[in-house]
């Protein structure tokens, strides 16, 4: 999701919420009340790591995971991106499209949990995962699913919060040990795979929006070869 730590159809024609989610309803309410705690969550910029790492590449078919409120997705697609956003909250996607309709551009909203949406396997020549919060299981399957959804000659952009995995359990309920962190996604890497980037940097953070007391970023960026 934009700054934080979570085939559609035209902005224009963007379904209510409670139709076609895919995804456990529970997570969708707590993200949907969240969201509409504040009328903005987000800063409304893109995330600075998600700038820098794509600017050598050539626009082409990209997933943005967990979308939020649509500014990575916005920014994708005014750089020529065709663009397909992934979000669990219905009350992020519609100020999403909102924010693409006034921007005059056309964008794919899937209102689904990465785990559960109906997304062409291997097509996307750039999966980005910005502060995603994607919950662990025993299989593994958010992370497979981010590898699942990389083109050949694609890139998987995974970027997080500096030194979260490690934390203990919060007072709120927040436990690390739930969600899927960079070097669990490292982990299931193949031959078929090449690492180009796997650091921790100091985090490019907009002004405003949750999450802006990070300092640093862990970044992931790995290409499949084959």
């Amino acid at each position: 999701m934009t700054d934080n730590i979570a085939a559609g159809s035209p902005a224009s024609d963007l379904r209510s919420p409670s139709d076609g989610y895919l995804g456990d309803p529970t997570v969708r309410a707590e993200w949907d009340e969240r969201y509409a705690d504040r009328q903005q969550l987000w800063s409304g910029r893109p995330n600075g790591a998600l700038v820098a790492e794509v600017a050598g590449l050539t626009p082409g078919r990209v997933l943005d995971v967990g979308c939020g409120e649509g500014a990575d997705a916005v920014w994708l697609a005014r750089g020529g991106w065709d663009v397909t956003a992934l979000e669990v909250s219905g009350v992020a996607l519609e100020r999403a499209a909102g924010h693409a309709r006034d921007a005059g551009l056309a964008i794919h909203w899937v209102h689904a949990a990465l785990t559960e949406a109906v997304l062409p396997p291997a097509s996307f020549d750039l999966v980005s995962a910005q502060y995603p919060a994607l919950l662990r299981t025993p299989d593994s399957a958010a992370e497979r699913a981010l590898l699942a959804a990389v083109a050949p000659g694609g890139v998987l952009l995974v970027v997080h919060h500096a030194g979260m995995e490690t934390q203990q359990t919060h007072d709120s309920g927040f436990d690390p040990a739930d969600y899927v962190w960079p070097s669990m996604i490292a982990e299931l890497l193949t031959d078929d795979w090449e690492t180009e980037v796997d650091e921790q940097r100091p985090r490019v953070a907009p002004d405003g929006g949750a999450g802006a007391h990070h300092t640093d970023d862990v970044v992931l960026r790995v290409r499949r070869l084959r």
